[in-house]
């Protein structure tokens, strides 16, 4: 996800030390003791943002599929901000990827659209949409 095909180990290291960062919350999923989803906060150090957090890395594997675990680990992701006090939540997705009807369904407004906004694995130029939720 976000990363072209194929990731080079460097490039693996270098995301994953960046998770350990105080400003990186990251949430787990478990159905039958296995690992079925993720979701990560990443909380902004700027001085006038530190109200805000973006909502990044919502996966699931396929089995967790339509069986709400997207959902559980968005709101759990949410009521965790609320918890250390932020107010508002940012995140962005593809633009025609399925996660989009998930994010409208839990409150989040679309504010934007951008054209070529990241490659997929394959480097294919993809549109992102925008999208904030206000939770305080």
């Amino acid at each position: 996800m976000n990363y072209l095909h194929p990731m080079s180990k460097e490039t693996a290291l270098l995301y994953w030390d960046s998770i350990l960062s105080e400003q990186v919350r990251l949430y787990i999923a478990l159905l039958d003791g296995e690992i079925t989803g993720t979701v990560q906060l990443h909380y902004s150090d700027k001085e006038n943002g530190r109200h805000r957090a973006e909502v990044a890395k919502l996966m699931t594997s396929t089995k967790a599929r339509r069986k709400g675990v997207a959902r559980k680990l968005l709101q759990h992701a949410e009521r965790a901000a609320k918890s250390d006090g932020k107010t508002l939540l940012l995140l962005d997705t593809e633009k025609e990827g399925p996660a989009n009807l998930l994010y409208q369904s839990e409150g989040y407004v679309l504010f934007g659209e951008v054209p070529d906004f990241a490659q997929d694995a394959f480097g294919t130029f993809l549109a992102g949409n925008f999208y904030y939720k206000l939770i305080g």
